[in-house]
C-alpha cells in the first residue's frame, strides 16, 4: 500500500534542490552572493526539520539528526553574510565622506580570505551523500502527514517564538534580544508563508504581517549597524593609538545604534501589544 507524501515535502524538495545546486557552485569558487543565497536556503531547510520534529514529537532528536551535517557550513555562511554587511558599511562610509580606511579595509580583506578558504575547504571536503541522506530522511518523515498535523505543528512552532518574545518583553530589550527578535520574526514569516502556500489560513491578519515585515526590515538596519560597530571595535581593540577618523566613526556608529535601538524597541513593543496575550 502506497503511503502519500505530504504536499509540504514538494516545497522542501525544491528548496533542497536549489540549495544543492548552490553548494556545487561554491565547490568551484566561494562567492559571497551564492554563499548568502545558500545560507538563506539552509535556513528554510532547518525550519522544515523543526516542522518534521514537531510532527514526529515521539522521535527525540529528529531535527538534529536531519540538519547536523550542515551546521558547521551554515555557521560559516552566516559569517560570510555578516562580513558582506560590514564591507558594505565600509564602502558606504568611504563613498559618502570621501575618506579612506585603508588599514581597516586590509584587515577585512585578510579576514575574508581566511574565511573563504576555510569555507571552500569545508565544501570540497564534504560529501554529497549528506545531501542525499537529508532528502531521503525528510521524504520518509513526510509520509502520511495529514494537513491538520502540518497546521498544528506550524502553529506550535509560531507559539514557541511568541513565548520567546514574551520573555524578552518582560526582561527588557538589549542587543541579544534584538538579534533573537530578528531571527524569530524571520522564522514566523517563513512559517506563515508556508501555511498560505499550502492553502491554510494565516495565523495573523494582513495588518500584523505588514507590521512584522516593517519591524524585520528595521531590525536588518539595526543589525547592520551592530555588526559594523562590533567589527570596527574589535579591529581597534589592540591598537595603541587610534586615528581621529576612526574615533569619530566609532562615535557615529554608537550614536546611530542608540537611535536605531530606541526606534526598534518602540516598534517592537507596539507589535507585542497586538500579538502577545
Amino acid at each position: 500500500m502506497l503511503v502519500k507524501i505530504s504536499p509540504v515535502f514538494q516545497v522542501f524538495e525544491q528548496q533542497h534542490a536549489e540549495a544543492k545546486d548552490l553548494f556545487l557552485v561554491l565547490g568551484r569558487q566561494i562567492k559571497s552572493k551564492k554563499a548568502i543565497e545558500l545560507y538563506q536556503k539552509l535556513n528554510f531547510l532547518q525550519v522544515y526539520g523543526d516542522l518534521l520534529a514537531k510532527v514526529h514529537f515521539e522521535k527525540e532528536g529528529l531535527q538534529f539528526d536531519l540538519f547536523s551535517p550542515f551546521k558547521k557550513l551554515e555557521k560559516n555562511l552566516k559569517k560570510i553574510n555578516h562580513l558582506k554587511i560590514v564591507e558594505k558599511g565600509l564602502k558606504k562610509k568611504e563613498t559618502e565622506h570621501s575618506i579612506t580606511y585603508n588599514t581597516y579595509g586590509a584587515y577585512l580583506d585578510k579576514h575574508k580570505k581566511g574565511l573563504y578558504n576555510e569555507t571552500f575547504d569545508m565544501v570540497v571536503g564534504s560529501s554529497l551523500k549528506h545531501w542525499d541522506e537529508f532528502l531521503a530522511k525528510s521524504q520518509q518523515a513526510s509520509k502520511g502527514i495529514k494537513p491538520l498535523m502540518i497546521n498544528t505543528a506550524i502553529n506550535q512552532l509560531i507559539q514557541e517564538e511568541l513565548e520567546f518574545f514574551q520573555l524578552e518583553k518582560r526582561k527588557g530589550m538589549d542587543s541579544k534580544a534584538f538579534k533573537d527578535l530578528f531571527e524569530g520574526l524571520r522564522k514566523i514569516i517563513m512559517l506563515e508563508n508556508l501555511l498560505l502556500h499550502l492553502g491554510f489560513n494565516s495565523i495573523f491578519i494582513d495588518q500584523i504581517h505588514t507590521e512584522m515585515e516593517a519591524l524585520k526590515e528595521n531590525l536588518k538596519v539595526w543589525y547592520a549597524n551592530h555588526l559594523e560597530l562590533q567589527s570596527l571595535t574589535f579591529f581597534l581593540s589592540d591598537k595603541e593609538q587610534v586615528g581621529k577618523k576612526y574615533v569619530e566613526w566609532v562615535k557615529e556608529l554608537h550614536e546611530e545604534k542608540k537611535s536605531l535601538s530606541s526606534k526598534v524597541e518602540k516598534q517592537a513593543q507596539k507589535l507585542f501589544q497586538k500579538i502577545l496575550a
